[in-house]
């Protein structure tokens, strides 16, 4: 019995000798791969980040100041590195964005809105030969015409109230000292005109442009004629010029003045020489101005001006001043439909 006893102690011994060695074995060959401690590291982190985000949920409540450090150290921990060659947000994604409204035009709400601005709204017709003038001749009539234009109602020093030297220049010399002699001439007589008429002029103190955009909308047509041993050609002009004023100095709210001009010019040969001779001009009226100041200035009636005299006068149903078809009527102030 006690052989067996021995025998069995042996093999136990034996037996514990075989697994230390085999376990010593295993632990060489695994000890190059720290599995488990990669492992419990994440399952640390995770843990240690679920604790924190549940802390930062009771603190959201009771001291709502504390957040923003402790998710500012969290994220700091946890963020992956930016990418190399990586410079940052670009200006545009940094940059403020504007909240401030673009400006209402001082156009909106009428026809005029939609008009060419400035010189780009006086059209000319393709010029041919025509009344016994040349292509060439028909075009520089045309062109002549249009430069009138520009210089009777966009010229900023004539609109300014200023001396309309553009016009002046643009005139036959026969007509450009009767043009000068008439100008501002206050004391009218029969077959006399005050010139200042003939272009748009806003009075100095009483009016200034709101805005350097000038609406400008119509057309130009002509057709050969015969008269008092002439021949050429008549050119006639048909255009609505719409200005945004306001007040000299004051910024605030605008309003819109309307001129309609109308006008018939001849072309002819006389002495070998091409003549351009404004035979009717600036026809039409103004819309939004004074009818009680006769000065051949333009005087804007303002929401709180005092009443106009002339407008008690006026009969007839109101007109649309942007009709640019609409019949002439003889009284001096009509009503008008809007502005």
């Amino acid at each position: 019995m006690a052989d067996n006893d021995d025998i069995d102690r042996r093999f136990k011994a034996l037996t514990s000798q075989i697994e230390r060695e085999e376990r010593r074995r295993t632990e060489k060959a695994w000890s190059h791969l720290p599995r488990y401690r990669r492992r419990r590291r994440r399952r640390i982190a995770s843990f240690a980040a679920l604790v924190l985000v549940v802390a930062a949920g009771l603190v959201a409540v009771y001291r709502p100041g504390w957040v923003a450090p402790v998710g500012e150290a969290l994220s700091a921990r946890f963020v992956e590195a930016p990418p190399k060659g990586y410079l940052g947000p670009v200006p545009e994604e940094t940059a403020p964005v504007p909240v401030t409204p673009e400006p209402v035009s001082p156009f909106e709400g009428s026809p005029a809105l939609g008009y060419a601005e400035g010189v780009k709204g006086l059209t000319s017709p393709e010029a041919r030969a025509t009344g016994g003038l040349s292509r060439s001749e028909v075009a520089t009539a045309l062109r002549r015409t249009r430069d009138m234009l520009a210089a009777a109602h966009l010229d900023r020093e004539t609109l300014a109230g200023g001396r309309p030297t553009a016009l002046v220049r643009l005139l036959p010399a026969q007509l450009r000292e009767w043009f000068l002699r008439n100008l501002d001439d206050r004391k009218t007589k029969k077959g006399r005109l005050n010139t200042r008429y003939w272009v748009t002029s806003l009075a100095p103190k009483a009016a200034e442009l709101a805005t350097d955009v000038i609406k400008v909308n119509g057309r130009t047509k002509y057709a050969s004629f015969r008269e008092e041993g002439r021949t050429g050609v008549r050119i006639t002009v048909n255009y609505l010029f719409v200005y945004a004023v306001r007040r000299p100095g004051q910024a605030g709210r605008s309003e819109r003045v309307i001129v309609h001009s109308v006008g018939e010019v001849i072309a002819y040969r006389e002495n070998g020489r091409l003549v351009v001779w404004p035979v009717r001009w600036n026809g039409g009226g103004v819309t939004g101005a004074r009818c009680d100041v006769d000065d051949g200035f333009v005087h804007p009636y303002y929401d709180d001006s005092v009443p106009d005299k002339e407008l008690s006068k006026a009969t007839g149903a109101p007109v649309d001043p942007y009709e640019i078809d609409r019949e002439p009527r003889d009284e001096e102030c009509t009503l008008a439909s809007r502005t």
